[in-house]
């Protein structure tokens, strides 16, 4: 299998195992890792991130790994136009693009393109959320049904988010969420990319997960979240969505013992590995999916022809 002009994109649960399988491919292929997570873009969360070690640094040329401050915003457009560019760099050096993570909204970007819509005014977007606290739910749906028919059969009358953000672009730029969708385009041919799903067991991956929380408190998690707390993150900032740091911070106001911080942390990271298996679903049926007792076999089929 060569996969030499290909841009290969691996996407994964936490825990599965993604950034070992990752180094070992590059170093087959002569390839570079790009990041695709959205927690382990910034500085401060090493540990909870799970970032890659600094060994894998050495043997594998890492980027967009841990290069942005916990107290920036930092969106879906913002990692797409540096990671095109990424791209660009490492095939003008001969070498293979390897993009590794779990934000499946990442690789949606790379591949179907990102969604333009023009900047709507908070002042607006706050006279929706109005409406639809003053509304409830289920008449704000029905209104929004007849605003914009399009949304029928793609959005659950109990996804608030999603109910406001179709209503709000209607509303504001007369078209439909959805047409917007049609008008997206990516930079790449679908052609372009090998695209890889680690598909890991349920039974196995809760394990995993389990005893990663217990080894992130003997890296040094608590430590890591005493740092962030200290940078005095605003609470509207994506980091703070990082799972452990709130757990941890309850640990530390002693609200918490040790072992419960562990047993929230992994069950927060199981329900987290569940949202991505369900984005697989959804959106990469037509990745290659594989086994983790599948990927060494995987790695000795490929190869990068020289021609």
């Amino acid at each position: 299998m060569d996969l030499k002009s290909k841009i290969i994109l691996i996407y994964g649960p936490t825990a599965s195992g993604k950034s070992v399988f990752s180094v070992k491919l590059a170093r087959k292929v002569n390839g570079e890792i790009i990041n695709a997570d959205s927690m382990q873009v910034y500085k401060e969360l090493s540990i909870l991130s799970a970032r890659p070690l600094k060994k894998d640094y050495q043997k594998i040329k890492h980027h967009l790994y841990g290069f942005i401050s916990v107290k920036k915003n930092f969106s879906s457009g913002d990692w797409l136009k540096l990671v095109k560019k990424k791209i660009f760099e490492i095939r003008k050096r001969k070498k293979i693009p390897i993009l590794v993570g779990g934000t499946g909204l990442y690789f949606k970007a790379l591949t179907k393109g990102l969604v333009n819509i023009p900047n709507i005014p908070i002042k607006f977007r706050n006279k929706i959320r109005s409406l639809n606290k003053n509304l409830g739910s289920r008449k704000f749906y029905t209104k929004l049904l007849k605003l914009d028919p399009l949304v029928k059969n793609q959005i659950n009358i109990h996804d608030t988010h999603r109910a406001i953000r179709a209503y709000e672009v209607k509303m504001y730029t007369k078209k439909s969420i959805y047409e917007w969708f049609k008008m997206t385009k990516s930079d790449f041919e679908d052609n372009d990319f090998y695209k890889i799903h680690i598909d890991f067991p349920r039974d196995r991956l809760i394990k995993r997960i389990s005893e990663r929380a217990i080894m992130m408190f003997k890296k040094g998690a608590i430590k890591e979240v005493k740092k962030f707390i200290k940078v005095k993150v605003p609470n509207a900032k994506p980091a703070n969505k990082a799972i452990g740091i709130s757990e941890i911070s309850d640990y530390l106001n002693e609200k918490l013992q040790k072992a419960q911080v562990i047993e929230k942390i992994s069950i927060k990271t199981r329900q987290y590995a569940k949202r991505q298996a369900t984005w697989a679903r959804g959106n990469m049926s037509d990745w290659k999916k594989i086994g983790p007792d599948d990927l060494n076999k995987f790695l000795k089929k490929i190869y990068i022809s020289r021609t």
